[in-house]
């Protein structure tokens, strides 16, 4: 009765058009006042609480560090050093999009800024050199959802804190899988392209190489500095974020010199929206997690999928075909807000590692960014591009499917994920 109360109120907000976090308050509320236990000041204090959390600091500091490195001229440097290496190859602006999708994932953790800098700044050229439209899309839209994957990754903060989860964990076991998904986009563009008769760039001298990379190298350092620093205990995921905004900055500033004050206080202002806008989200998620731990509905849940307890490959085969259909209508923050606190008692109680667990969710919710009939990563790409949402959901359709063959291997061989991550966390 009561989880049926809570996903009524919740999802009809939701289709009348109610604000996310707006919605999952008014469910809260719907919940309390089922239990007899309304009070605002439980609300408020409840509120505060979600999001009076040290390891949420990170999301600030990663923003800032994002918004630099895109005016700051870091991600340029990235695309550059593609270009050189593989920009020759057929159908090579493809594999220049994928390899900057996977370095610039690195740096800033965020996938609608990855999409916007990956279509601002290589769909032009694709354009041009006569790519399909299409697939060039496609691509991109792909490519970019591999930010919550590898870390820095603001959706692996959210998970880590609504399920309890070690973000030093997550963050080291993104690694492998976010590099697996750049292999499948690949795979799967060299399949498409093969029989493509497409302008490639010409291979770039020694010296045009060597001058690339000595430009890019200071941004390349960013993710090694993070993953070391957060691999051998030097600092914490949130300290990692501090640095990686103060290294941004000090590149943008001393060694680019393309960061004036005035772009800064702009990088700023944007940071402080999207962190607001995040940390509202997560303090009335935070209220809907805690009534949903006192309603009992995780227990409710796992009694409903208690068939399945002994058998974790099918329990989390259900899992994923569930959270795969919420993604589609709903974005990845508020998904990871309202089901994760749901589901890791049960994945729990099944055996299942948490942090594979996390990683597995995060990579479904990102799939669903570029899925219909919501997916507003798509809305990010054509919106950037100028082009039709019919033509980007085509261009999407092969690498939605490789991703999910991607997943369901995944689902299959746990150990793909769990044996690299252990050996970066060095268990």
């Amino acid at each position: 009765m009561i989880l049926t109360i809570f996903l009524v109120v919740l999802i009809t907000a939701i289709i009348l058009g109610l604000p996310v976090a707006f919605a999952l308050l008014l469910s809260a509320m719907a919940l309390m006042l089922t239990m007899d236990l309304f009070s605002a000041d439980i609300l408020a204090q409840s509120m505060i609480n979600g999001v009076n959390s040290f390891p949420l600091l990170a999301i600030p500091f990663f923003l800032v560090a994002g918004e630099v490195m895109a005016a700051g001229g870091l991600s340029q440097r990235i695309v550059r050093m593609a270009i050189v290496m593989v920009g020759h190859r057929k159908g090579g602006l493809g594999y220049v999009a994928i390899f900057t999708a996977v370095l610039i994932a690195g740096l800033s953790g965020s996938a609608v800024a990855d999409l916007a800098a990956l279509v601002s700044i290589i769909y032009p050229m694709m354009k041009s050199a006569g790519y399909p439209n299409g697939r060039s899309l496609g691509l991109l839209a792909s490519g970019g959802i591999i930010a919550p994957v590898i870390p820095p990754s603001l959706p692996l903060i959210l998970i880590g804190v609504a399920g309890g989860i070690s973000i030093k964990d997550l963050f080291l076991g993104g690694i492998a899988p976010g590099m697996m998904m750049g292999a499948t986009l690949m795979i799967t563009w060299y399949l498409l392209m093969r029989s493509e008769d497409l302008e490639t760039l010409p291979k770039a001298s020694v010296a045009e190489k060597l001058k690339a990379f000595r430009e890019g190298i200071w941004a390349l350092f960013l993710p090694i500095i993070i993953i070391g620093g957060i691999r051998f205990g030097i600092f914490t995921p949130t300290e990692a974020a501090v640095v990686a905004a103060v290294y941004a900055i000090v590149i943008s500033v001393v060694i680019y010199r393309e960061l004036t004050l005035k772009v800064f206080f702009n990088v700023l202002i944007s940071a402080g929206r999207s962190t607001a806008m995040v940390m509202f989200l997560v303090g009335c998620a935070m209220v809907a997690a805690w009534l949903i731990t006192v309603a009992q509905l995780p227990q409710q849940l796992a009694d409903l999928l208690s068939p399945l307890i002994d058998q974790p490959r099918m329990l989390m085969l259900v899992i994923m075909i569930f959270v795969f259909a919420i993604g589609m209508v709903m974005d990845l923050a508020p998904t990871v807000l309202i089901l994760v606190p749901l589901m890791i008692p049960i994945v729990r109680e099944a055996g299942i590692n948490e942090v594979y667990f996390g990683l597995m969710f995060v990579i479904n919710t990102s799939i669903g960014l570029i899925t219909p009939p919501v997916g507003n990563g798509l809305n990010v790409v054509c919106g950037v591009s100028r082009v039709p949402m019919s033509q980007a959901v085509r261009g999407t359709a092969p690498f939605i499917l490789a991703y999910l063959i991607l997943l369901g291997l995944f689902i299959a061989f746990p150990s793909l994920i769990i044996v690299p991550m252990k050996w970066f966390i060095g268990a």
